[in-house]
């Protein structure tokens, strides 16, 4: 072989990873995470947000022989275009589970991946979950050993960068790689990794979630080529050029095969988003609704609102350009409303609401170097205070929000926030058939009924 320990490890798990090899809670965890993700896929499909409706038009117009689904637009086109289709849809609504501290949204990469490979080669359902479970593993090592923070000090996003590694460990277990020709995938995957935060300055919101796609295409792609023979670097995690040299500067290596087949933490550490942005701002939105709840409390009431956050995450969310990760349009509207919704992220309610508006311009945004950054990544932990016309004052610190691990989304929950994403596109029969055909997946014989559901064009959701 190549001489290269750590990137063989690596391909050594891809190759010999099969569903049987995972344990129940893994697989049971990748298909719960698997279900809420096709929820936002077809969510996304809806032809008032552009980003699926433009998406969808690319592919349709770049042609390719018809082996994959392109969800919600009922037409298939060639594996890699799928990937990039699906996997930009995806992202689009913010609204899939994350890893937290790997910053990560691995399942907007990896179901969009294992779906058109998957499609191509006729896997069976559990075969497919198993290149889901393994590609969110994978693409979680390559972050830890990069460092999340550490991408984002250079300007790369961890999810598009680190997600074309996952993509490819999940292309190449389904498409049956030998170990050489996935070390090849791997370091053609990395010729290929790319991803810049400079998405955040596009409010149009079809930049940020095109970074998944590039994902899932490149992995595809990666592995399609090593497949055919196509030549590639061999020792992207342990010589020359590395990965680490290119993404971090304050890389930790080891993290990459510490446990490797023995730990799952990239799949048993996701979190079930309960709101729909970014994840940033999940813990202070928990925050910021019960106090709102327990105090009763109205947008016309408050006087000041300070949001402090880890410093190595302001730029993200303060005054961001994008809907999806401002902090002070995303708690003026979950103040003012109760909840927040996928259309806010695509459409701005300050523009037809006065009171979001003139409530986001009385939000300040806080950075914090003390006990809050120390936490981060690891923890979103953030500090609302709230000072009210009447003269109070009302804090609330949270550090972890509901549908982390340590915080699970019950499952009642999980099912409404699915049937209520399905809802905005489909009919309750379309909702009741696609959520069969994910629940049956592990003693399903291939994936023709889950692509199916997903495949038929949408029927429902409000124009812009």
């Amino acid at each position: 072989m190549s001489g290269a320990p750590a990137t063989e490890a690596l391909a050594g798990l891809i190759v010999e990873t099969t569903a049987a090899d995972l344990p129940a809670d893994v697989l049971a965890r990748t298909a719960e995470v698997t279900l809420d993700g096709a929820g936002c896929l077809l969510a996304a499909a809806n032809p008032a947000f552009s980003t699926g409706r433009l998406i969808a038009a690319f592919a349709a117009d770049q042609g390719g022989t018809p082996e994959a689904s392109i969800v919600g637009h009922g037409m298939r086109t060639s594996v890699s275009q799928a990937a990039l289709a699906n996997g930009t849809m995806g992202y689009a609504c913010d609204f899939e589970p994350h890893h937290p501290e790997a910053i990560l949204h691995p399942i907007a990469v990896q179901v969009p991946t294992a779906l058109a490979v998957g499609e191509r080669v006729g896997a069976s359902g559990a075969r497919f979950l198993a290149a889901v479970a393994l590609g969110c593993e994978v693409e979680y090592r390559v972050s830890m050993a990069l460092g999340p923070a550490e991408q984002y000090a250079l300007g790369f996003h961890p999810s598009a960068v680190c997600g074309a590694f996952g993509a490819t460990a999940a292309a190449a277990n389904l498409l049956g790689l030998d170990r050489e020709a996935t070390v090849r995938a791997l370091g053609l995957a990395a010729c290929q990794a790319s991803g810049l935060m400079a998405w955040e300055s596009d409010p149009s919101e079809n930049a940020r979630p095109f970074q998944m796609g590039m994902a899932a295409r490149n992995g595809v792609t990666a592995a399609l080529l090593a497949g055919q023979g196509f030549g590639g670097p061999i020792g992207v995690f342990d010589h020359g050029h590395t990965v680490y040299q290119a993404f971090s500067r304050n890389p930790r290596p080891e993290l990459l095969t510490e446990g490797i087949g023995e730990s799952w933490e990239g799949v048993m550490e996701l979190a079930i988003k309960p709101y729909p942005c970014v994840a940033f701002l999940h813990p202070s939105l928990d925050g910021l609704l019960a106090l709102r709840a327990e105090e009763n409390l109205t947008a016309g009431a408050v006087k000041h609102l300070n949001f402090r956050f880890p410093r190595s995450g302001l730029h993200c969310v303060d005054d961001n350009p994008l809907k999806s990760h401002c902090a002070q349009y995303v708690l003026a509207v979950a103040l003012a409303r109760g909840r927040l919704d996928v259309p806010d992220i695509f459409v701005d309610a300050r523009e037809g609401d006065a009171e979001i508006r003139a409530l986001s311009q009385r939000i300040a945004v806080e950075a914090d170097d003390g006990e809050l950054e120390a936490l981060f990544p690891d923890f979103y932990a953030s500090e609302i205070a709230i000072e009210t016309t009447d003269g109070r004052r009302l804090v609330r610190r949270n550090d972890i929000a509901r549908g982390y691990p340590e915080a699970p989304m019950a499952p009642v929950d999980a099912r409404a926030k699915f049937e209520g994403l399905v809802a905005g596109v489909a009919g309750p029969l379309r909702a009741s058939r696609l959520a069969a055909a994910l629940q049956g997946l592990t003693d399903a014989p291939d994936l023709s009924a889950l692509a199916e559901q997903l495949r038929l064009p949408v029927d429902r959701g409000d124009e812009e």
